[in-house]
C-alpha cells in the first residue's frame, strides 16, 4: 500500500473541501430506442439536465421546468432525477450534463454522459465460388453514411475479424458450415451456410470413410479369426472322440476270451444211427481158443 498517495490525497481534501469529482458514462443506443440517463446522486433537492451549453429541463422540489420545447426535446425527467429521451433519432447524440444540489444549494453531482445513437446494422450477405477445388468466400453487407460495425467471417477455427468494411474474404479449401456476423454496439445480425466446393472431399468425410475402411478390415479379420478357433475346437473334440472310441475298441477287444489253440483235434465219432437203417452183420466166427476152453468145461463137469 502506498502510504504517500493516501497522504496526498487526504492532505487534498483538506484544502479543498467543497471539490467534487466529475465522471464521464458512454451509452450507445439504437435509432428509435429510448434513453435513460441517471447519475450516481440520489434524494437531490434539485437536478439541472444540460445537452452542451444549451439547458434542457430542471426538477427541483418535485417540479419540473422545461427550458426547451418538449416535441423537440422529447425527454422527459423521473422523480429521482433520471433523464429519459424517447424515440431516439441520429441527432440525439451528443454530451449531456447534470449537475445535483442538496437543499442547502451545495452541488452534489456534477457528472457527463455521452449518448450515441446509432443505426442497427444491415442483414449480411454469404456467399461463395469454387475455382480449382478453391473456395472463395466472402461476407457483404450494404453500409449507410456514417455507420461503423465489425464483419466476422469463421468457419470453425479459421477467423477473419475487419471493422469499419463492408465486405470480408478469405480463400481455403475446407468446406463446411461458414458463418458471418455484422455488430455494432447496439445490434448484430448473422448469417449462415454450408459451403461446399464441387469435387472436394470434405474432411470429416476423409474421416469418416477411413474411419469405416478400418473398422470393415477389424471386422472381417475378428470374423476370420472367430472362424478358424471354431473349426480347430471342433477338430479338436472329433479327435478327442476318436481317441476315446479307440480306448473303447481296444479295451473291448481286451475282454474277448482267448482262441483255441491252432493243434487238430481228434475226429469225434460218428453217431449212431437208427436201427432201421443199419445192416445185418452176420455173427463173426468165434477163435479155436474160446472153443477147446468151452470143451474142457464141459468134460470136467
Amino acid at each position: 500500500m502506498n502510504f504517500g498517495r493516501i497522504f496526498l490525497v487526504k492532505c487534498l481534501l483538506l484544502l479543498f473541501p467543497k471539490a467534487k469529482c466529475t465522471s464521464t458514462i458512454n451509452i450507445y443506443k439504437a435509432v428509435n430506442e429510448t434513453a435513460l440517463l441517471n447519475f450516481t446522486a440520489e434524494n437531490m433537492h434539485e437536478t439541472v439536465w444540460s445537452r452542451g451549453n444549451e439547458k434542457l429541463l430542471q426538477i427541483k422540489d418535485k417540479k419540473i421546468k422545461y427550458y426547451v420545447e418538449k416535441t423537440r426535446c422529447r425527454c422527459k425527467v423521473l422523480l429521482n432525477g433520471t433523464l429519459r429521451i424517447e424515440r431516439l433519432v441520429k441527432e440525439d447524440s451528443g454530451i449531456y450534463k447534470v449537475s445535483a444540489y442538496d437543499k442547502n444549494g451545495k452541488l452534489k453531482a456534477d457528472e457527463t454522459v455521452v449518448l450515441i445513437v446509432l443505426e442497427p446494422v444491415p442483414q449480411p450477405i454469404l456467399s461463395a465460388e469454387c475455382i480449382n477445388k478453391t473456395l472463395y468466400v466472402k461476407c457483404t453487407v450494404k453500409k449507410t453514411e456514417d455507420q461503423v460495425f465489425t464483419i466476422e467471417l469463421t468457419q470453425d477455427k479459421i477467423n477473419k475479424s475487419q471493422t469499419n468494411v463492408t465486405e470480408v474474404e478469405f480463400t481455403t479449401r475446407h468446406s463446411g458450415r461458414y458463418r458471418c456476423l455484422v455488430k455494432n454496439q447496439v445490434s448484430k445480425k448473422t448469417t449462415e451456410k454450408e459451403i461446399k466446393c464441387p469435387g472436394q472431399l470434405d474432411l470429416y468425410l476423409i474421416l469418416c470413410i477411413a474411419g469405416g475402411a478400418v473398422f470393415f478390415v477389424v471386422f472381417v479379420i475378428l470374423l476370420i479369426y472367430c472362424i478358424r478357433k471354431k473349426k480347430a475346437d471342433r477338430l479338436e473334440d472329433d479327435d478327442e472322440e476318436r481317441l476315446q472310441i479307440h480306448q473303447v475298441d481296444t479295451e473291448m477287444a481286451m475282454r474277448k476270451l482267448p482262441q483255441p489253440p491252432s493243434n487238430p483235434t481228434p475226429q469225434q465219432r460218428p453217431l449212431p444211427q437208427p436201427h432201421a437203417q443199419q445192416q445185418a452183420v452176420p455173427p463173426r466166427p468165434k477163435p479155436r481158443t474160446q472153443l477147446q476152453a468151452q470143451s474142457q468145461l464141459r468134460e470136467r463137469h
